[in-house]
């Protein structure tokens, strides 16, 4: 009964070190959920294998199943995820190896007892595996084996793993001179127990933490991405409106080229009519729809499609947008047209179609992006498509941006691939209320 808890106990601990080892390396392809399912499931079978207590067998199986889980679950090749899945394979075994050579030889007093020598034996092992593995994941960091940023501060934790290793060489140096009479020999084994338990917890936090600082900064880069957008577009308003006044009064300025006219002043003339035309409140504006927002953030990206020579059409029918905040209205479209833009922009004669209408008889209105699209994309397990760009942590925001405006208007986000055409289409229903 005490081999087969030591067993489950070892599977754990290991498919938790595989975890932390994989999470902090490499860039994963699949959902947290199919990750952690797939790995509970390998290591289930490992469990089960390791009754036939053959040592090269459950060798073997370790080295597939880890080989496997790399390979399928984060964006490693074939023989890179050989490669780290012998490397830990190695390192599980040599700890084994090393702590069992080293209560050979020094065999402490107090592990005189079956149960209390195997539950040592397995957590002392367990920690110095885990302590190779960490120190060896932060190694691989600091030569960029994946893209995210490096912090040199995390090697202080490593402290924690050192500290812990020589508290259990103490135990084995006091047990070596000294009997501890039960229930101290349990105490000192449950000791060693909670060694790991804290050294995987602390870990395992600081992990979770890393993680949501980066989410926090990359959102807080987004939202300041977006304020500058509102502010560019309000700028064009305002150059807009400037047109107009200027328009308004060109009855004056022609009255005092008239008057220079009678003075015979024509170097003044000239430079006063060079003065106009160079303005840029006479720049034309084109005419798309009938949100000033919308309007301004339209035409720049059909000056965009015209230099990348892509087909650009918007049909946005009157009123449609209105209830939607400017800022809410920046984020959503220039999101969706810069996805349809960078998919669109290297492939020849493509378009991109932009629809906004209301709904018949319902308090929805319809936006529909259809663009030309090369390859089919990945999909999350919420249906909307994956970054393929390398450096995913900087990338995927857009569509977190555009899901959030969704929910904020209480509408609904698909996305698919036509394979037919070679088009990829957004459709969204958004509610005509103002959101509190």
């Amino acid at each position: 009964m005490e081999h087969t808890v030591m067993l489950i106990f070892s599977f754990i601990v290991e498919a938790v070190i595989l975890w932390q080892y994989t999470s902090s390396l490499f860039a994963p392809n699949r959902s947290v959920q199919i990750r952690l399912v797939l790995l509970a499931a390998l290591y289930t079978i490992l469990f089960l294998l390791s009754f036939i207590e053959h040592t090269g067998l459950n060798i073997i199986c370790f080295f597939i199943v880890n080989a496997a889980f790399l390979y399928t679950q984060y964006q490693l090749k074939m023989l890179l995820a050989i490669f780290h899945s012998a490397m830990l394979t190695t390192i599980m075994g040599l700890s084994e190896l090393a702590v069992f050579g080293l209560m050979l030889r020094y065999p402490p007093h107090f592990l005189s007892d079956a149960g209390a020598g195997l539950v040592f034996y397995t957590v002392f092992s367990k920690l110095f595996f885990f302590a190779t593995v960490y120190f060896l994941a932060h190694l691989f960091k600091g030569k960029n084996i994946d893209q995210t940023q490096y912090d040199h501060s995390e090697l202080f934790l490593m402290l924690i793993t050192i500290s812990s290793i020589f508290i259990m060489f103490t135990f084995l140096a006091i047990g070596e001179t000294s009997s501890f009479v039960p229930p101290i020999n349990y105490m000192v084994t449950a000791c060693a127990v909670f060694l790991l338990l804290i050294n995987l917890l602390v870990f395992g936090i600081n992990q979770y933490n890393l993680k949501k600082s980066k989410d926090f900064t990359d959102m807080q880069l987004l939202l300041q991405k977006e304020s500058d957008s509102v502010e560019y577009y309000e700028m064009l308003l305002s150059q807009n409106e400037n047109q107009s006044i200027l328009i308004h009064d060109i009855k004056k300025h022609l009255q005092s080229i008239k008057l220079l006219n009678a003075k015979n002043a024509s170097d003044k003339i000239d430079a006063y009519i060079q003065h106009l035309m160079e303005s840029s409140d006479l720049k034309e504006t084109a005419r798309i729809c009938d949100n000033e927002m919308l309007n301004a953030i339209l035409c720049r990206y059909q000056r965009q499609c015209n230099d990348k020579h892509i087909a650009f059409h918007a049909d946005v029918r009157s009123s449609t947008v209105q209830h939607i905040y400017q800022h809410d209205l920046t984020s959503l479209f220039c999101n969706l047209l810069d996805n349809a833009l960078e998919s669109a922009e290297t492939i020849p004669e493509s378009f991109i179609e932009l629809t906004v209408q209301k709904k018949k008889n319902s308090p929805f209105i319809v936006i529909i992006v259809i663009n030309s699209c090369r390859s089919i994309p990945l999909y999350d397990q919420s249906g909307l498509p994956i970054s393929r760009k390398p450096d995913k942590s900087r990338h995927g925001f857009g569509i977190k941006s555009i899901h959030k405006v969704v929910k904020q208007y209480q509408g609904n986000l698909q996305m698919y691939y036509d394979n037919d055409s070679g088009t990829f289409h957004t459709i969204i229903t958004l509610k005509q209320f103002i959101p509190q």
